[in-house]
């Protein structure tokens, strides 16, 4: 069977996130996106966890399932530790084989830190006791550090991180085998790190909102949904069962490249190196992009492919690609509405993004029709995003389909 996985993302308990991120809300747009497994996100949070063990019934073996939706025990947690007189933050996600796993796991770690202050709590703890803490509550739980290259709170983020795995986590480097990329890089960035061969590249939505939900995701094909074989498929880096991974345009991401938000600065590597790293309009430190990074720690030049990576697909949201047909902010209520009407015809988004051809869905929603097979062919404009900033995808429209009706 065909899985859709989006493991990481976040309840209402978190902090910025939308009251939607409820398990109504998650299992209701699972359904429309196409997603076969969630993540529950925040399962150290007291409250949060209540909800799930209350909600939740078994599935399968480590799956729970919820008004036809299914999940498995999933949370991130921010680490803080001293290492080489800087201070570092990273995040990880945590994967639990089952809902008493995740219990054990929360136990342990509240001597670390207030877990029940936020659903992404922030603890005082070093990568190597983290991964050391969590393996002895739980041999079969999982950890991933959580969009590796940002410049701030991740493994090799350019303010606060590492330059290896290995430095970041010491003697637990053997039990970490997946590192998930993250909005603002994708697989060929990663691949110019040979150091990154051994692991499997991961793809997840992080998303503090229902609509945001599958952004990014891993697409497994499984005998059957369970927490083993699908950790299994990761470990194994097989490609007849890690298929590929979904993933946003890298530079949509809001650390792509290096810039100045307050000045509205924005700068490729390069131009940051000839401006020796200020800002040329307030001469502040800009801050150092994932690009910038990938390009410091890469020992391969681009293009490189490493024998036996996963492959992967490049999509635009469902939602984007309408705003655009529309000349609307995805946000807004029409283009919510002829979302529905789109997903209801052809039974979920990943279906219309990855399966429905753009000639079907032409003859039914001309435009849109039009607007997907220009995604397809990555007809498309990009400004990239930098400093916090999302970048910008326009797809390259033309006039030529402007007598069309829209939908």
């Amino acid at each position: 069977m065909r899985v859709i996985a989006d493991l990481h993302l976040h309840s209402r308990y978190s902090r910025a996130t939308s009251a939607d991120m409820s398990l109504p809300g998650l299992a209701r747009w699972a359904k429309l996106k196409g997603i076969t497994l969630l993540g529950t996100g925040d399962f150290t949070h007291p409250g949060w966890y209540k909800e799930l063990v209350g909600a939740l019934r078994p599935a399968g073996e480590g799956i729970y399932a919820y008004e036809g939706a299914h999940f498995v025990f999933t949370a991130e947690v921010a680490a803080v530790w001293n290492h080489g007189g800087r201070l570092r933050r990273v995040h990880f996600l945590l994967l639990a084989p089952s809902a008493e796993d995740a219990a054990r796991i929360s136990r342990e770690l509240a001597a670390f830190g207030n877990l029940a202050a936020d659903g992404r709590p922030t603890l005082g703890v070093s990568g190597e006791k983290l991964v050391e803490a969590v393996r002895a509550a739980s041999p079969a739980a999982v950890l991933i550090p959580a969009h590796a290259w940002t410049p701030w709170w991740s493994i090799f983020g350019s303010n606060s991180g590492f330059d290896s795995l290995e430095e970041a986590l010491g003697r637990a480097r053997p039990e970490v085998f997946a590192l998930e990329t993250g909005l603002s890089s994708d697989p060929p960035m990663n691949w110019r790190l040979s150091a990154l061969d051994t692991v499997a590249l991961v793809s997840f939505s992080d998303a503090h909102s229902p609509t945001r939900l599958g952004r990014e995701a891993c697409v497994f094909e499984l005998p059957e949904l369970s927490y083993s074989g699908l950790v299994e498929a990761l470990r194994a880096r097989d490609p007849t069962r890690f298929l590929f991974t979904v993933e946003f345009f890298p530079e949509e991401g809001k650390y792509h490249y290096d810039g100045h938000r307050a000045c509205q600065v924005v700068f490729s590597p390069e131009e940051t190196r000839r401006h020796g790293g200020k800002c040329p309009v307030c001469g502040k430190p800009l801050t150092v992009g994932v690009m910038h990074r990938v390009e410091e720690l890469a020992d391969r030049p681009p293009g490189v492919k490493p024998p036996g990576a996963i492959p992967y697909r490049s999509l635009v949201p469902l939602q984007e690609i309408i705003a655009q047909v529309l000349g609307q902010d995805p946000e807004t209520r029409g283009v919510l509405a002829q979302y529905l009407k789109v997903v209801q015809r052809f039974g979920a988004e990943f279906s219309v993004l990855l399966d429905v051809p753009a000639a079907e869905v032409e003859r039914e929603f001309p435009k849109l029709g039009r607007a997907l097979e220009k995604v397809r062919r990555g007809e498309l404009r990009i400004r990239p995003g930098y400093d916090g900033v999302y970048g910008e995808i326009k797809i390259n429209l033309g006039d030529t389909n402007l007598e069309l009706p829209l939908f």
